[in-house]
């Protein structure tokens, strides 16, 4: 017993220099991560910025998407309510065939069994067709085509718009998710009292307007621009409360009297190419592998653009930051 006493002293002796040494750690403490650098906040912004602006895209597309099966949705329905009709019209024939038929042979007939209530059912008794001419056997396979048709069209609207609104659905969830990310490294950022190397700080324009050497439509799309500086960057948004990258440039051109599509996948398609060494004011650049974002050149090496969430509608210098991610631009 005494050696066991004796063990369990030179234990606690032991752990206790340890404690003293600073080498036995509390329980539940843990090494803290150390704080990232200032170069690493920004680092990630842009990373999250660039997720951000072809997540917008990809739910842009989604939306117009959507929009195309709501609209072939509805015209399904139409031609769901014409085929209504043609179903009634054959249901009727079919129910006066097997009364015929019915009226026409011996009770123990087969023909007795016949259903108007499902048309399969009909056909299914294929020695019932003895008592049916050759008009009205085409009139009962005319029946089950259209019940077949209507089903298929139904199916058809209804998973087309639920494909549709789940990839949506998808694409917002995601965007919410690096938009909480981003609102993180910017909160991080301003503790260093750092600019974010995205939205740039230039606020000119406004009620100033556009004041630089363009003329013509591309004149008017500045203007437009530049009288929208301060508008909050809206995802989606195609104003006149909020816009985004490409919802900008599609207002601004379109008050010009051009139109020009949705996204800036379709945008970037547009036929006049314009290299960044031919700029001239009104072009629309484009930005990221993904086409993630675009604005319009303003000269001077500065463009107008919106931005990111949280940020408005500004006028940044290129230098800054996009140059070095610039992939092409257009001449509406």
């Amino acid at each position: 017993m005494t050696d066991e006493k004796n063990a369990k002293k030179h234990v606690l002796a032991g752990l206790g220099a340890l404690a003293a040494g600073g080498l036995l750690l509390p329980a539940g403490t843990a090494h803290a991560e150390p704080e990232p650098t200032e170069e690493e906040v920004r680092a990630e912004i842009e990373e999250l910025t660039e997720e951000s602006s072809g997540l917008v895209q990809e739910y842009n597309r989604a939306e117009e998407d959507l929009e195309a099966a709501e609209e072939r949705a509805d015209s399904l329905d139409e031609q769901v309510g014409d085929e209504e009709d043609r179903y009634a019209g054959l249901r009727d024939d079919v129910s006066a065939f097997a009364s015929a038929a019915y009226k026409s042979v011996d009770p123990a007939s087969p023909g007795v069994v016949l259903s108007v209530e499902r048309p399969e059912d009909v056909l299914d008794h294929s020695s019932d067709m003895t008592y049916l001419s050759e008009n009205q056997k085409a009139r009962l396979d005319d029946f089950t085509d259209s019940t077949a048709r209507l089903i298929a069209l139904k199916e058809e609207a209804e998973d087309a718009r639920d494909e549709a609104e789940e990839e949506r659905d998808d694409l917002k969830e995601q965007k919410e998710e690096v938009e909480e990310k981003l609102a993180e490294q910017e909160e991080l950022l301003a503790g260093f009292e750092g600019e974010n190397p995205v939205a740039g700080t230039a606020s000119e324009g406004g009620a100033g307007g556009y004041s630089g050497s363009a003329s013509g439509s591309a004149r008017s799309a500045l203007d437009f621009a530049y009288g929208k500086i301060g508008t909050p960057y809206l995802w989606g948004g195609t104003g006149p409360d909020g816009y985004d990258c490409s919802g900008l440039m599609q207002a601004a051109w379109g008050s010009a009297g051009v139109n020009i599509p949705r996204t800036t996948y379709q945008q970037f398609e547009l036929a006049n190419k314009v290299s960044r060494e031919d700029l001239q004011p009104g072009d629309i650049m484009f930005f990221f592998d993904d086409l993630g974002h675009n604005g319009m050149y303003a000269g001077d090496g500065k463009m107008v653009h919106a931005p990111s969430s949280g940020k408005t509608v500004s006028v940044v210098n290129l230098a800054d930051y996009w140059d070095q991610h610039f992939v092409g631009a257009v001449r509406p």
